[in-house]
């Protein structure tokens, strides 16, 4: 696992807007304090979102990179970058592979942070097919194509993107999580994040209640104790 000392630079990729805050904000918000650079990469602009049809796709993919931009901001993240792709229809395609791994070479990540590509049979919620090809492409992304410059020479010749070596992944949303981060200190702000995605949530009854008992409830499993709350992740070294 890589020393806190070794993380300048992380790159967060993520199917949907919010997805990222219910796995990451808070960690995100404890690297930005840090001064670490965050960027956030979302696939989708979630436009196929939302509980109603007052606005179009296109209506709803402009709210929902709003409210993204927003959350981010709670938690101290400015460089927010969406791919464009449709929502409910991402697959772990060559041309994905290669918008991902164009973006891990212009970032140059010490940490990726994305979702489990399997999918989660303990509950449900993180295993949405976009969020389980996301995962795949983005796996794929750091090994090989961003290290390989071989791989899409394109980034290379035309767009002068010399290959990257990401050292460490970080998985949300699998069965088999074996690093937590505590974050408590910033539990306000990752749910001022949440709370940005007022089309996702505001529906929604009881719904701070229900995500800080599941993030006490990794709390506990980590061992961090009573009244502390936490994020959960599975680490992939790299080399």
């Amino acid at each position: 696992m890589l020393a806190e000392s070794e993380i300048n630079r992380v790159l967060t990729v993520t199917a949907h807007p919010d997805d990222v805050d219910f796995g990451a904000a808070g960690s995100a918000a404890l690297f930005a304090d840090r001064g670490v650079q965050v960027t956030y990469l979302l696939v989708t602009d979630g436009d196929a979102g939302g509980n109603d049809r007052d606005l179009d796709n296109s209506g709803m993919a402009e709210l929902r990179r709003a409210e993204q931009t927003s959350a981010a901001k709670a938690v101290g993240v400015t460089d927010v970058r969406f791919l464009g792709y449709a929502d409910g229809t991402v697959t772990p395609s060559l041309e994905l592979r290669r918008d991902i791994a164009r973006v891990i070479r212009q970032v140059r990540p010490d940490l990726v942070i994305t979702h489990h590509p399997d999918r989660n049979y303990q509950f449900v919620a993180p295993s949405h097919p976009d969020h389980r090809a996301v995962g795949g492409a983005a796996l794929d992304a750091v090994y090989p194509d961003a290290r390989n410059p071989y791989a899409f020479p394109e980034l290379l010749r035309e767009e002068g993107l010399e290959a990257w070596t990401v050292p460490e992944v970080w998985l949300m949303g699998g069965m088999t999580p074996d690093h937590w981060v505590d974050v408590t200190a910033v539990l306000d702000r990752k749910l001022a994040a949440l709370q940005s995605h007022v089309s996702q949530i505001a529906h929604v009854e009881g719904f701070e209640e229900a995500v800080k008992a599941r993030w006490a409830e990794w709390a506990t499993r980590a061992g961090f104790g009573a009244g502390r709350y936490a994020e959960a992740f599975q680490i992939v070294p790299t080399a």
